[in-house]
């Protein structure tokens, strides 16, 4: 989660960000280029722990219990991104002739839709059934969604990044959701792990961790399947890693996916020996996913107005989505932006500025059980 500010912070502030991805090898330097693979590990982890927390919250409840809360959960996911996160990235209400982007929050969403479901199968298929789409999902990497004609929209929500219009607004599917919903209902299978003795667990985490990252590293070297951008030799030493890194993220390829969850599964194996404190910043952001998501953009939004005023005299384009994240490039002056150096420092700003919020949040909601808290 504090990772995940840095890549919004940089969508919002840097002066690359506004002229060309972070992943074009032939325009990026390495800085940049990590800036935002690190990010990478983000939305994996999110949709894979969201699995985890639906068997966790299971636990002493019903599967039918679980299918109501996972189907309620995710509409009102998708509500808040088509309306509370769209006035954060706005900053203003206007509803018609716009860009409508459905980004994390709508994929997560989604997949709960999906979950309450499917959590009523065993888990053993279950399993088998959400690692066969992980792996598979690649082979439709070469339907396009123009051969769907006036379906093609369909096709740009499940598999196929693009932006299609409705009524009088354009869309743009930032997450199609093929294998998502996968991630999820595997972490929902793995939730079991997290009730083994902690030995056993961690050798359990360890061992997985470094069998995927293995797959991944011989997967990609293949070059054959498991990615639609295949990795090539580059000028030098450093690029040619960079382009065996750079896997593609939308949808997430089974090499993107193996990239991320090994080094997480050994980042948790890592981190069962690692005792934090109930105020340290990653407790207190955990307890409080939705709520952090939801302030942190508005407070990364605040700043980007505010600096803007100070270096150009107005901020009237920053009630636009960046150009980074389809807003029109022409309402932004020529030269805005900040270099590298200022996304950083701004980070560190976001996460201090957000931690009290969080903490008092995390603390209202250790003494209150109020039922519309959860969905918070």
């Amino acid at each position: 989660m504090i990772l995940m500010a840095l890549d919004h912070i940089r969508d919002f502030v840097s002066s690359a960000a506004m002229s060309f991805s972070p992943t074009d090898l032939t325009r990026t330097t390495a800085a940049i280029f990590f800036t935002r693979w690190i990010t990478h590990f983000c939305a994996p982890v999110f949709a894979f722990t969201a699995g985890i927390g639906a068997f966790l919250w299971a636990r002493r409840r019903t599967k039918a219990q679980l299918s109501r809360f996972l189907l309620a959960r995710g509409l009102w996911l998708i509500v808040l991104e088509l309306t509370v996160l769209r006035f954060i990235l706005y900053f203003n209400f206007r509803y018609h002739d716009t860009l409508i982007i459905l980004l994390v929050i709508w994929m997560l969403g989604l997949s709960m839709l999906l979950l309450a479901a499917v959590v009523h199968l065993p888990v053993r298929w279950l399993a088998a059934l959400s690692i066969a789409m992980i792996a598979t999902h690649n082979l439709l990497d070469g339907v396009d969604a123009a051969r769907f004609g006036s379906a093609a929209w369909l096709w740009n929500i499940l598999h196929q990044q693009g932006i299609f219009r409705f009524h009088s607004d354009t869309v743009l599917i930032a997450y199609p959701l093929i294998p998502w919903p996968a991630v999820m209902a595997l972490g929902y299978c793995f939730g079991s792990v997290l009730l083994w003795d902690p030995t056993r667990r961690e050798r359990f985490l360890l061992r997985l961790g470094l069998a995927l990252s293995v797959a991944f590293v011989l997967l990609r070297a293949l070059n054959v399947y498991g990615d639609p951008a295949p990795w090539s030799r580059q000028s030098s030493v450093l690029f040619t890693m960079l382009s065996f890194l750079n896997c593609t993220k939308y949808p997430p390829s089974l090499a993107f996916l193996l990239m991320t969850l090994g080094p997480a599964f050994i980042a948790m194996a890592w981190l069962e020996r690692v005792r934090l404190s109930a105020n340290h910043a990653v407790i207190v952001f955990g307890r409080v996913p939705f709520f952090y998501y939801v302030v942190h953009l508005a407070v990364i939004h605040v700043l980007a107005i505010v600096m803007g005023f100070l270096r150009y005299g107005k901020a009237s384009f920053l009630l636009l989505p960046a150009p980074s994240l389809g807003g029109p490039a022409e309402a932004f002056p020529a030269n805005y932006g900040y270099d590298l150096w200022v996304v950083y420092v701004v980070w560190v700003a976001v996460i201090v500025m957000t931690y009290p919020m969080c903490r008092w949040f995390a603390q209202l909601k250790q003494r209150r059980h109020d039922w519309w808290l959860s969905y918070l």
